[in-house]
């Protein structure tokens, strides 16, 4: 009679049964990665969406873009949602230049506001029939073609129950020999003292198309939008204007409330994209993706 064999040590693992899950080590795992993921949203760079049209003709709703956080050091804005109390401290902070397009915080509210520095320290700032005079001179300031917004029907801003981002514009808009329908919007091309240009759009009279001289204290800047007409900045009251929730930065702000700078938009949808991905594709607006943001620089028009 033949002894029953020892148990072969190849015995599968199935039969040996699953191995347990280390939840601990699992866990563990994905708190790294999300504290690497909100250290890089904080220190190095995170994404941006635009919702309104007070940086237009550059940069229009839908746009997708890449701030960098690290452009002027660091300060309790730079922490991802904000989650610092506001504060004046800055680590390696610098000054930004004429021309740059940076993210701020209003004073009065932790959102992110996206703008254009026109005014640095020390300068003395005024706004006179939608011109700015700078330091006693009034910035270089020429007609260039209109800028040819497409219709974009469906699209839609944040914080507009109804209606089209573009509502009010009816008076520019026309239709192309080639049948596509478009808002020409009057457009000028400005030049700030260290040669930075770029343009904006100015096509209606309103009253924060004056604003007294202001003299930009040390450690601010003075921030406008490049849509003239429709941008809560630094000419607005903290209170209400124009129906825009919170108002505007209410004069000249703090360098530690700008969180980054605007370096590049990834890509840009018209608005007819759903909730599904296979709408995006049709969305996307062609010729706007890798599109640097960082002004052009005329050394002619410098200021000597």
């Amino acid at each position: 009679m033949r002894e029953p064999s020892a148990p072969s040590s190849d015995t599968p693992t199935s039969a040996k049964g699953k191995e347990k899950v280390n939840w601990l080590h699992e866990v563990r795992g994905l708190a790294l990665m999300l504290l690497g993921v909100l250290a890089f949203h904080s220190f190095v760079a995170k994404p941006f969406y635009i919702p309104s049209i007070s940086m237009m003709p550059g940069l229009l709703v839908g746009d997708r873009l890449v701030v960098s956080k690290y452009a002027y050091g660091w300060n309790w804005s730079s922490i991802s949602f904000h989650a610092l109390p506001r504060s004046d401290w800055r680590i390696l902070g610098s000054t930004p230049e004429y021309g740059d397009i940076v993210i701020v915080v209003p004073g009065n509210r932790k959102e992110d506001l996206i703008k254009r520095v026109v005014a640095r320290p020390g300068d003395r700032i005024a706004v006179i029939d939608g011109r700015i005079r700078l330091n006693g001179r009034f910035i270089p300031r020429e007609v260039v073609p209109a800028t040819q917004l497409n219709a974009d029907p469906a699209l839609q801003c944040d914080g507009q129950e109804v209606g089209h981002c573009y509502d009010g514009f009816e008076a520019f808009r026309t239709r192309l020999p080639s049948g596509r329908e478009v808002y020409e919007m009057p457009t000028y091309r400005e030049t700030l003292p260290n040669g930075a240009s770029y343009n904006v759009i100015d096509y209606m009279n309103q009253r924060l198309d004056n604003y007294p001289e202001t003299l930009v204290p040390e450690g601010h800047v003075f921030l406008m939008g490049d849509d003239r007409d429709r941008s809560s900045d630094s000419r607005a009251p903290f209170d209400d204007w124009a129906g825009v929730p919170g108002g505007g930065l209410n004069g000249p702000v703090p360098l530690s409330d700008i969180g980054g700078r605007a370096e590049f938009i990834t890509f840009s949808l018209d608005g007819t994209q759903t909730w599904n991905p296979l709408t995006w594709w049709s969305a996307l607006r062609p010729g706007r993706a890798l599109t640097s943001l960082r002004p052009a620089l005329d050394a002619s028009k410098a200021a000597q």
